[in-house]
């Protein structure tokens, strides 16, 4: 039997939710401990999804942006027996790099870091099963389960992971594919489709709705999608599957609803993610899964259990790594009746395909409706700028939303290399409550991208202007 070992905080995952509330309830000076399942701590988000995915994207992107560039001058071409490994030849040392820096901030913290699966065996208590078999029991007044997610596989996508693949799987590729089937338009669909169409595959998207990353300013993904079909690539939307299949062959077989057919060497299926929930024996605790397969949880990460919380993943959307951690902070300042402040409703968006996005704020039609009926808004193309032309950057645009007098910032989209960087500056706009014309006063460096914000600011200043002369006009 083992020996009980009593605390102030369990974490169950280490990801950025975990990481983050395990830190923050232990520089309040308590006693946390956080169970990892893996060897290193990071979760998914760091040994398979977003910094392989994003490693991946900086060698597309680079190779494009070399075409782009100088492609008249060095002529470059992908060879068609390509290894995706060599792709991403730094990949090891940045997963390595940022699994150390997290585990040296908990380290810095003193939190304890205990390797093993997790299950409850009372609302407050778990046990904890090492890989060689070893278990010991902790107990502690709060507990926050932070398991994160996985790629949900539909019945009727028969995977396996060698011709039909998940995200977690598609990098373990040997070679790069001639041709690819993408099921899905959401975060992570959008990101490989747009990496491998830029890395010269034929790429195919199909998604039930009308548009990839729906919850994205419409102007944005109709840009991505320009820049996706640029690099050969296809979308068809509106369109579900009637069948999926590997002929045993030479090729994988997708049959839509209209009964067209798809054929690709390869598919990734990226509809969505499930909650790791599975063997924390959440029946013990009085949890359970709803509907949706994911906790209920409130702001603060409350569950209907006292002393239960769950944050990230587990809880449904966003999904977002930064979102991810405010709510571990959140969660664990509510359970040690610390202020965490005001919730942050501005969670900045960033989405990392080719072209890339980033929106924080209002979308044109959301403040549209906030304040019932039309509001300003104001663009700037990259092209506008010098810094556009020098880096040949000239794709891309930023969007400005403003209330219906033109004054109050609302919003801020970009798409184009650099938006998930640039939207940081809108999202102290917003919350800073700055004014159009502050933009318009403000000295930003020449050259750079940012000034696309005042160059931006003045197109609604202009706006105003003509407003305002049309009356004396008459």
């Amino acid at each position: 039997m083992s020996v009980l070992t009593r605390l102030d905080a369990i974490i169950i995952g280490g990801g950025p939710a975990g990481h983050r509330a395990a830190i923050t309830g232990a520089q309040a000076g308590r006693r946390v401990v956080l169970v990892e399942r893996e060897r290193q701590v990071g979760g998914a988000c760091v040994a398979l999804g977003t910094i392989p995915s994003k490693t991946l994207r900086e060698t597309a992107l680079t190779l494009s942006s070399f075409q782009r560039k100088i492609g008249s001058v060095f002529p470059l071409t992908v060879p068609p027996d390509l290894q995706v490994r060599a792709l991403m030849q730094r990949l090891d040392q940045v997963v390595s790099a940022h699994e150390s820096f997290m585990g040296k901030q908990l380290e810095r913290a003193g939190v304890t870091v205990v390797h093993g699966r997790a299950r409850f065996t009372s609302p407050d208590t778990l046990e904890v099963r090492s890989v060689t078999g070893t278990t010991q029991t902790l107990a502690a007044p709060v507990i926050v389960i932070a398991t994160g997610s996985r790629p949900r596989s539909p019945r009727e996508v028969p995977i396996d992971h060698e011709h039909i693949l998940d995200s977690d799987s598609l990098l373990s590729l040997t070679y790069l594919p001639r041709s690819l089937i993408v099921l899905g338009a959401g975060v992570i669909a959008s990101e490989y489709a747009s990496i491998f169409a830029a890395l010269g595959v034929l790429v195919t998207m199909v998604d039930r709705g009308s548009r990839p990353v729906a919850f994205v300013e419409p102007e944005l993904t109709s840009h991505f999608l320009k820049g996706f079909e640029r690099h050969g690539g296809r979308f068809r939307g509106g369109r579900t599957t009637r069948s999926v299949a590997w002929n045993g062959v030479d090729a994988v077989e997708v049959v839509l609803d209209d009964g067209s057919e798809l054929r690709a060497d390869k598919l990734l299926c990226a509809l969505g993610r499930v909650a790791n929930l599975e063997g924390l024996d959440l029946e013990r605790a009085g949890l359970a899964p709803n509907d949706r397969g994911i906790l209920a949880a409130d702001a603060c990460g409350r569950t209907a259990v006292p002393g239960i919380y769950a944050i990230g993943d587990v809880v449904g959307p966003p999904s977002l790594a930064a979102a991810s951690m405010e709510q571990g902070r959140r969660a664990m300042c509510d359970a040690l009746g610390i202020d965490p402040g005001p919730a942050q409703a501005l969670i900045p968006t960033g989405v990392y395909a080719i072209p890339e996005m980033g929106s924080v704020g209002l979308t044109e039609a959301q403040a549209c409706e906030q304040y019932g009926g039309a509001v300003m808004v104001g663009r700037a193309s990259f092209g506008e700028l010098a810094r556009g032309h020098i880096a040949s950057n000239e794709d891309g645009f930023l969007k400005l939303v403003a209330d219906p007098d033109g004054e109050l910032i609302l919003g801020a989209h970009v798409v184009g290399e650099g938006a998930a960087e640039l939207v940081g500056l809108g999202q102290v706009a917003i919350q800073s409550r700055w004014r159009v014309s502050t933009l318009i006063e403000s000295v930003f460096n020449f050259p750079t991208l940012a000034e696309a914000y005042r160059v931006a600011a003045l197109d609604i200043a202009a706006q105003k202007a003509l407003a305002c002369a049309r009356p004396s006009a008459r």
